[in-house]
């Protein structure tokens, strides 16, 4: 009995160890082999052939074609790339049809194929899908709106379910995927609102009045065609190392009226400043030490002094 046990054991473990090595194997390249016709796969080679030459004609008429019409480049631009990718359909289906035996395995495996390829591409489309209905919902920034997103600033245009489009102060057109927005840092400068704070720097020398220039930065706020007079227009002082230098830093809040007046604003408002710096003798961080020159070019030579003789 103990050796027919063994005898069975020893049988059943060989089995499994063939089924082992088959499962192993390489896949069966005549198979593969079966799908493709041979003869066919020179004139696909053609196929690509003539595709590249018509993509090079294709290119160079949309050059001369945008030299010659200058005023309707931009619509030439989108023939040429509606054309060339009408061509990478038509190479693609020639050769396939060219080359791969159509029949129903053949069209169960490219199928699938398809549709793994494009689910897999579609995964950063279905996200962006998704994040757009969460920022209906959630919004965090509505159109109109005066936003920085990484490292870019400009007003929303634009919000879809795929991306939000974002106009800088540059005049450029900006799209942002949803989900970029969804992970990301936004910083919305008004949500909603026409009016929007601007905050403005200052720096003066600490040995300068300090609190007169306080006075002329937030006359000068209070004086702009553009400021919006509901809100306050704080100046907080903070002493400050500048390039090395002793300073005071002067930064004002005031609120634009609308927001897309805020480099007007920005502007105006800097020019007032300095005009008013420079008529009340108010100047930039500097070394404690001034120079005897930097005295004498600012206030004039002193003045000379009167000996009496007895």
């Amino acid at each position: 009995m103990k050796r027919k046990a063994h005898a069975f054991f020893a049988a059943a473990l060989s089995s499994t160890v063939s089924m082992t090595a088959h499962a192993q194997d390489a896949p069966d390249v005549t198979k593969l082999a079966s799908f493709l016709r041979w003869g066919g796969l020179f004139f696909s080679l053609i196929a690509i052939f003539g595709a590249a030459i018509v993509l090079r004609v294709i290119a160079r008429l949309s050059d001369r074609l945008g030299t010659r019409f200058a005023n309707h480049r931009p619509t030439i631009q989108k023939y040429e790339s509606v054309a060339r990718f009408s061509t990478y359909i038509v190479t693609l289906a020639i050769c396939l049809t060219l080359s791969v035996k159509l029949d129903s395995a053949t069209l169960t495996v490219i199928g699938g194929t398809i549709a793994f390829a494009v689910g897999f591409a579609m995964r950063d489309l279905v996200a962006a899908f998704i994040a757009g209905i969460t920022i209906m919902f959630d919004r965090p920034f509505q159109v109109g709106d005066r936003v920085e997103f990484a490292g870019q600033y400009g007003d929303i245009i634009k919000i879809g379910l795929r991306s939000v489009r974002m106009n800088t102060l540059d005049h450029n057109v900006i799209t942002i995927p949803n989900n970029k927005v969804l992970t990301d840092v936004t910083s919305s400068s008004n949500w909603g609102a026409l009016e929007m704070q601007t905050p403005f720097d200052f720096y003066v020398g600490v040995d300068q009045d300090a609190e007169l220039a306080a006075e002329l930065i937030r006359e000068a706020c209070l004086t702009s065609p553009y400021v919006f007079l509901e809100r306050p227009v704080p100046v907080v002082a903070k002493q400050v190392i500048l390039n090395d230098y002793v300073a005071m830093h002067l930064k004002a809040r005031p609120y634009v009226f609308d927001c897309k007046y805020e480099s007007a604003f920005a502007t105006d408002v800097h020019l007032r400043v300095a005009k008013a710096f420079r008529a009340h003798g108010i100047r930039p961080p500097a070394a404690l030490a001034r120079s005897v020159e930097a005295d004498v070019h600012h206030y004039g030579p002193p003045a000379r002094e009167t000996k009496y003789s007895d």
